[in-house]
């Protein structure tokens, strides 16, 4: 049994297609326990950060993937209680606990970040993030409960909602917050679910920080390039911060706008040279997310 938390935001509902496809047993969870989830699936609703609810949820599970994306104005009342109680349910079921992180904990680098990198934030949201992964590698090591956690690049694709999201497909002209010709590594939502599955199911892989195989690294405006004709609009991250921004994302996520003043590149030889695969094509997943907005267009608007 496969239990995804969080299962139909933008990384849990691929989880959830791609571990059907893989013949294994589903429980999707989330608040509402409505959702256009796929046949086969086990629906439950709960909140996540009951963890009285979890606990019965995760009962006889063998993996519990956290994708809980909490709005990011309640990211530091939430989180660390979503934390606790997928700690308590899926070590009470005995399952590996696989985290979707991102690399906010990293801070101002000056080379491509590794697994090994120490956590030197420099914003509210990147001390939180490192606090995050260092609760959940603290229970592993103290036998609370088996985790491995995934950090992904900036992500792109259907339902993400980042930099690499609708203000870059959704609008008439794509805009960009940050220096649109720096070195970025954009890791497409599907090769983010596809990795927590392999780290889920490889005993070898827990206790530790698995960044998610992307493509090389590109930049702003070569993507932005491959959505459509429209010229990119880079809007300086000091100029974006005073207007408010445009999205719930950039609004709350200004502190953070520093890495893309930074080149932002992510290794991942370590997950590659452990397990293999290979990350898609970026011209593919830029091709998939685009139909996913042309498809969804009430879906893709631009967030208030």
């Amino acid at each position: 049994m496969h239990v995804v938390v969080g299962a139909t935001g933008a990384t849990g509902s691929v989880l959830v297609r791609e571990l059907l496809a893989r013949g294994e047993k589903v429980r999707a969870v989330n608040r509402s326990g409505r959702a256009g989830l796929p046949e086969g699936v086990e629906l439950a609703a709960a909140d996540a950060a009951n963890a009285e609810q979890m606990r019965e949820i995760c009962s006889g599970a063998t993996a519990v993937y956290h994708c809980v994306r909490p709005p990011l104005p309640e990211w530091v009342g939430l989180y660390p209680r979503v934390h606790q109680s997928l700690i308590s349910a899926a070590g009470s079921a005995g399952a590996v606990l696989v985290f979707a992180d991102d690399t906010w904990m990293y801070g101002k680098v000056d080379r491509p970040m590794t697994e090994d990198m120490p956590y030197r934030p420099v914003a509210n949201l990147g001390v939180l993030r490192a606090w995050l992964a260092e609760m959940l590698l603290a229970a592993h090591h103290r036998g609370d409960v088996r985790v491995a956690i995934a950090r992904a690049g900036e992500l792109y694709g259907p339902k993400v909602e980042s930099m690499f999201g609708p203000t870059l497909f959704a609008g008439r002209r794509p805009i960009w917050f940050g220096n649109p010709d720096l070195p970025i590594t954009p890791t497409y939502i599907d090769d983010f679910a596809k990795t927590m599955i392999t780290l889920a199911v490889e005993p070898s892989a827990h206790g530790r920080v698995w960044h998610v195989p992307s493509g090389e690294p590109t930049t702003a405006r070569k993507f932005a390039s491959l959505i459509g004709p429209g010229k990119l609009l880079p809007v300086p991250t000091k100029a974006a911060k005073a207007l408010g921004l445009v999205s719930t994302v950039a609004r709350f996520g200004a502190e953070i706008l520093y890495q893309f003043e930074q080149p932002f590149i992510v290794d991942s030889a370590k997950f590659t040279i452990r397990f293999g695969g290979t990350a898609i094509e970026l011209a593919e997943g830029v091709a998939r997310t685009v139909k996913w907005y042309r498809e969804n267009p009430r879906r893709s608007l631009l967030p208030s």
